[in-house]
């Protein structure tokens, strides 16, 4: 091989690594740039928003001088040609991931406006849901879509599936029986976004296990039990089914004690007793605080103990405080007041 031949067999990859030097140079100049007006502003955001894009705009930028790759090179070279050939197949996956990564930050920067810790957190729990929903559709719809276009660039592949069409009748059929309980779920996971039956760290009770929502998902929701449990539930089922929500509308919720006493009980004296460990207790959010004789049956008389609070969790260790504080007292003061059975025993009648 002379000269003039090693000289043309090194001229095109001389070129790719000319052109990928270059981009990753021009990259990360124009990164730091961003980045150092990024640092001057009064929002993290932005930071964020270019830590999300680095990436894949690092690549794109290497895709597409890339692509110039057929001008510098001689005409009908096979390497450009295939460098070229190649760049424009995983283009649309460059695009897609860039998509994505806008995705994650809009995702994380509504919930890092969304601050479910707050007293009153309706409207960021809303906000949280519908974006984890929204962001998990997305991204499946630009993945789709991004391979989509890979395979149109391929001849290969276009030719097969366009001989499948005829096919694709019973095909279709088939995939839609065996995919039945997945798009019942991805339809579910829609309109659980838009309903909104339950939002991330909602208070439910779901088949008698309570707990909060922890992860909302395309096809299932995650619930944390009390007791550190992790519930799994298909988004179907929890839209069929019936569940409690306890923070629907609000966080605030109302609470009872039930106190099963002697018909002799002084209620007066009780009350005082309910009312003050209600009315004192740090949990208590000031609404509603009131005892009240519910019931009467042959055996014992049922008295309510009713309180509010700010949320379940908080209303859940009140309940169990004013109820050991009530018993408490009707131990200590009044003892009779405690629900007993009585029996009454008259002597036979001589025969």
């Amino acid at each position: 091989m002379d000269q003039t031949e090693l000289w043309d067999a090194l001229w095109t990859p001389a070129v790719a690594l000319l052109l990928v030097s270059g981009a990753l140079v021009a990259h990360r100049i124009a990164m730091f740039i961003a980045t150092r007006i990024a640092r001057r502003t009064t929002t993290d955001q932005d930071e964020a928003l270019l830590a999300c894009v680095f990436h894949p705009l690092r690549w794109i930028l290497v895709a597409l001088l890339l692509l110039w790759i057929d001008d510098l090179a001689d005409r009908g070279d096979a390497l450009a040609d295939a460098v070229v050939g190649l760049v424009r197949i995983v283009m649309p996956i460059l695009w897609g991931w860039l998509v994505i990564a806008i995705i994650r930050f809009a995702h994380g920067y509504i919930d890092a406006r969304s601050d479910v810790a707050a007293e009153d957190n309706l409207a960021a729990r809303r906000r949280r849901t519908r974006a984890e929903i929204l962001a998990r559709i997305a991204t499946v719809i630009v993945v789709l879509v991004s391979f989509g276009l890979l395979l149109l660039k391929i001849p290969e592949v276009r030719e097969i599936g366009v001989a499948l069409v005829a096919s694709a009748g019973i095909a279709g059929l088939a995939f839609g029986v065996a995919a039945q309980p997945l798009l019942k779920n991805l339809v579910a996971g829609m309109q659980l976004a838009f309903t909104e039956p339950v939002r991330i760290d909602d208070v439910v009770v779901y088949r008698g296990e309570w707990g909060r929502v922890e992860k909302i998902s395309l096809t299932y929701v995650v619930l944390k039990i009390w007791d550190d449990r992790r519930l799994v539930i298909p988004v179907a089922k929890l839209l069929e089914e019936p569940i409690e929500n306890w923070t629907r509308e609000t966080s605030h919720l109302l609470g009872t004690v039930m106190i099963h006493l002697d018909h002799a009980a002084d209620i007066e004296r009780l009350r005082v007793c309910a009312l003050e460990a209600v009315r004192g207790h740090r949990l208590w959010d000031g609404r509603v605080a009131v005892l009240q004789v519910t019931d009467m049956t042959a055996d014992v008389l049922e008295a309510r103990i009713l309180m509010s609070g700010r949320n379940g969790s908080e209303l859940f260790d009140m309940r169990c405080d004013v109820r050991e504080t009530v018993v408490r007292f009707i131990a200590a003061e009044m003892p009779e007041s405690f629900n007993r059975s009585r029996l009454a025993l008259e002597p036979l009648e001589a025969a």
